[in-house]
């Protein structure tokens, strides 16, 4: 490597401190040497989540913060996004040994025969990366209800308010953490004029819960057929969670879980560590969960 590229890949390193890179190369890695968290076969609700080899590692840390907080055991299943390699696949296996993981290779067969009677739903599952985030969760849901989960979350105590309304059996709306502004591939007033409903603010595709019921392929069909519809890579998948949840009854989880880039923790029960503060994810929340003796909460 020449001197120029050693010093950017050191400058990209430590771009955010060295904290930052010592709780993300270093602390991090030690989620691995915790307990694994069995006996996850509560159909209360599933959660599904999405993962790929880039960001496996993570998504140990946020399921286990989820788990250890809530002590709740609902069920897991882990999508491969056709990237995960044997180690990422073995050792998500190891810590969540009852969780059903979903290859790609497998899912690409099934959920594509499942879409050939919807051939807007089967070209977008075929062109985009994150639509299995929308259909194979759908297609492999085995309760009613599914807790949406993003690997970039992380939980610091009981999120009780997303608890209650999803053991809530009278609880019949979709309920999310509300984002930091709009983020979608369409607008309210298209919306309003060729769909006639109203599309809700902020919706955030991170966290939350998501009845099975709203996942309407029909729906989705002639969602896809709005101008425009298919835009940012993954401002799409987040589009259509909101307006399947708009059509169905939607609303946000209080400002608590709200997605921001400011500030801290400030005694949430979690925090969505999206894209532009992912290196908090490291410097702030692994940190915040050290500090806390989650570890020692892990071991046997």
């Amino acid at each position: 490597m020449s001197i120029g590229g050693l010093v950017l890949q050191l400058q990209q390193k430590y771009q955010h401190g060295l904290p930052t890179a010592y709780y993300r190369d270093v602390v991090r890695h030690r989620i691995l040497s915790t307990q694994p968290i069995s006996g996850t076969t509560d159909l209360t609700c599933e959660i599904h989540v999405l993962t790929s080899s880039s960001d496996w590692l993570n998504l140990v840390w946020a399921l286990k913060s989820f788990y250890q907080y809530s002590q709740r055991k609902y069920a897991l299943c882990i999508h491969d996004d056709g990237t995960l390699t044997s180690e990422g696949i073995s050792t998500l296996q190891q810590h969540f040994p009852d969780a059903r993981l979903i290859h790609r290779i497998s899912a690409d067969e099934e959920v594509l025969k499942l879409l050939e009677n919807h051939p807007r739903c089967l070209q977008f599952r075929k062109a985009n990366q994150l639509s299995p985030k929308v259909f194979d969760f759908a297609a492999y849901l085995e309760s009613d209800r599914m807790l949406l989960l993003d690997s970039d979350v992380l939980f610091f105590e009981e999120p009780t308010e997303l608890l209650t309304r999803i053991e809530d059996p009278n609880y019949r709306f979709n309920t999310v953490n509300g984002d930091v502004a709009n983020a979608y591939t369409t607008n309210a007033d298209v919306v309003r004029q060729q769909c006639g409903f109203e599309l809700t603010d902020r919706f955030n595709s991170g966290l939350g819960l998501i009845h099975k019921a709203s996942l309407n392929l029909d729906w989705i069909e002639e969602f896809l057929a709005l101008p425009d519809i298919i835009g940012h890579f993954w401002r799409i998948e987040q589009t259509l969670y909101a307006l399947c949840s708009s059509r169905f009854g939607v609303e946000l989880l209080p400002s608590a879980y709200d997605v921001h880039l400011e500030g801290g923790i400030n005694g949430a029960p979690s925090r969505h560590y999206v894209g532009k503060i992912r290196h908090l994810m490291y410097s702030e929340g692994i940190r915040q969960l050290v500090h806390q003796d989650f570890f020692r909460a892990l071991q046997p």
